[in-house]
């Protein structure tokens, strides 16, 4: 019997997914803080947007980089909302964020080339290394500093072999903006090895503290940016599936290419979405990005308030990287967790090598259900 290469072989499950998974098989009430989706329904107006479209015959293919006009929305905004300036022709559109950055990946990373990612990190960044036939290098950000990015260790890791460099802001699962001069100095170092910085921003839209910049707007290399952006995030729109990848011309007419043998381009309906979501009514969306800051700041309270959590400051995205203080595997205190007191989190040991012990709190939930997932983690944690 055939078998599956050696590249889907080597793809593994993420352990936010896992835990999905575990919660999914068990009774009683659960408090779900291990999934970042927001619980939020899409706007009426982006669903009416959509409705229309499709009624009026948008269904079917568009061009392999997206709608003329979903482009236009996604340039307007990228230069408006974040300075990061892209004519339309330089932007596909893309399905979800996830297939910006598998586009990006494929794009820059040859087999054996190093795919170059600060941790903790998001899992699925060493996953689609992987399906570039690539390698995955994780470089260990210091704890003490909360994670914050430390471009001389990066720049420290880069060889003659690294061919891209993911930076993400606000950090999946820290929460934390990266430093611009940080990120100005890696994009600078990449440029020198003419590399790339693949600049995954689907958080950005959820900046607390500090501004909503892109790299790509403080670099002297833009060029060498990648901009990955979604509107699953900001806009609540995770299963409409419609994301972008931004970047230089020449590298976006190739990726443009290659989708014709992937996705084709994104749903025709999907992107009329996008086009209200992003130039429509704004109201609901600033609703939504005060409910979450109104959230991060109860996550920070209660950690303060409970005795050994600590965690870096969220300034961003909709995550806490806790801290238990506790002496174990971070798998085994979040199954405990789910099995005896009912609270779902995702173990650290699923972000990477850089901080095994820690679970990632979403935050992308109620004030109600957060307070209560706190008096269970509360309580779990004194009895652990």
């Amino acid at each position: 019997m055939p078998t599956p290469t050696d590249r889907v072989r080597r793809a593994e499950r993420s352990r936010i997914r896992v835990m999905f998974d575990l919660a999914q098989r068990h009774d009683g009430d659960l408090v779900r803080l291990e999934v970042g989706e927001p619980d939020f329904d899409t706007p009426e107006h982006v669903i009416d947007a959509a409705a229309s479209a499709a009624r009026s015959g948008a269904t079917h293919y568009t061009s392999n980089a997206g709608l003329p006009e979903c482009r236009r929305a996604i340039s307007d905004t990228l230069a408006g909302e974040y300075g990061v300036e892209h004519d339309p022709d330089e932007i596909v559109v893309t399905v979800g964020g996830m297939e910006a950055l598998h586009l990006a990946v494929l794009a820059t990373v040859s087999p054996g080339e190093e795919l170059l990612v600060p941790g903790p990190a998001w899992p699925n960044y060493e996953t689609q290394a992987t399906l570039a036939d690539g390698t995955f290098r994780e470089v260990s950000m210091p704890a003490e500093t909360g994670f914050a990015l430390d471009a001389d260790r990066v720049i420290d890791a880069m060889s003659d072999d690294t061919a891209a460099v993911v930076l993400t802001t606000p950090s999946n699962p820290t929460g934390r903006l990266f430093d611009r001069d940080e990120c100005r100095a890696v994009v600078e170092a990449a440029a020198d090895r003419d590399a790339y910085v693949i600049a995954d921003e689907v958080y950005l839209g959820l900046t607390y503290d500090g501004p909503a910049e892109g790299i790509a707007a403080y670099t002297g290399h833009p060029d060498h940016v990648l901009t990955v952006g979604s509107c699953s995030k900001r806009y609540a729109m995770t299963g409409w599936r419609l994301g972008w990848l931004a970047g230089d011309r020449d590298v976006i007419d190739e990726v443009a290419t290659v989708r014709e043998s992937t996705t084709a381009c994104a749903s025709s309906v999907a992107q009329h979405a996008a086009i209200a979501a992003l130039t429509g009514p704004q109201e609901p969306f600033e609703e939504m990005y005060r409910a979450f800051e109104e959230r991060r700041d109860l996550v920070v309270d209660r950690i303060d308030a409970i005795d050994g959590l600590s965690a870096p400051h969220p300034e961003g995205a909709f995550y806490a990287f806790l801290d238990p203080g506790i002496d174990a595997p971070a798998v085994d205190v979040a199954k405990y967790l789910l099995r005896e007191h009912g609270v779902v989190l995702a173990p650290g040991d699923g972000f990477g090598d850089t901080a095994p012990g820690r679970l990632r709190l979403s935050f992308a939930n109620s004030v109600d259900r957060l307070e209560e997932g706190f008096d269970r983690i509360e309580a779990g944690l004194a009895e652990y």
